[in-house]
């Protein structure tokens, strides 16, 4: 006699289906969100954007120490030859972050929030700022090229 022998495969009810494709869902939906986030949250400095480096120039395309200030808009600087050398004064005040203006009849920075002022190499004249303009570092690479790291942000000095 033979007996009927037939494989059973495991079935899967539909409340077992609908478990699994949640919890399938959530898995893809939460990857999503960690690796979008990762993404966002990486810093991707390029030469040429704000974060990374600005190549200005030869030392003698520099505006000459009694020039007015340059303005780099997309590093967010302001480029000034003072007698010590080449500075990079972030744009942004540092009371409350507005984007302060020079203004040559004056012969200063002035911030049209709060009426802070600032000499020409970014020391604090006068305003409710707590502290003269943050700077870049600038380089002088190979002695001849001028490099500007705004990446790399000085915190102003005090009232002078």
């Amino acid at each position: 006699m033979r007996k009927n022998m037939t494989l059973q495969t495991p079935s899967i009810n539909r409340r077992e289906f609908l478990v699994y494709s949640w919890a399938a869902s959530v898995v893809v939906v939460t990857s999503q969100i960690a690796i979008a986030n990762g993404l966002l949250m990486y810093p991707r400095f390029r030469a040429g954007e704000f974060g990374g480096e600005f190549h200005w120039g030869s030392l003698s395309a520099l505006p000459s120490p009694d020039a007015p200030p340059q303005s780099n808009p997309i590093g967010k600087f302001w480029l000034v030859n003072t007698a010590e050398g080449p500075r990079a004064l972030y744009m942004v005040c540092p009371h409350l972050g507005c984007l302060y203006k020079w203004v040559a009849a004056n012969n200063r920075f002035e911030c049209p929030c709060h009426a802070s002022q600032f000499t020409r190499e970014g020391m604090l004249i006068r305003g409710p700022a707590p502290r003269g303009l943050d700077q870049f570092a600038v380089e002088v690479t190979d002695g001849t090229e001028v490099v500007v790291q705004t990446g790399r942000r000085i915190k102003g000095l005090p009232r002078s």
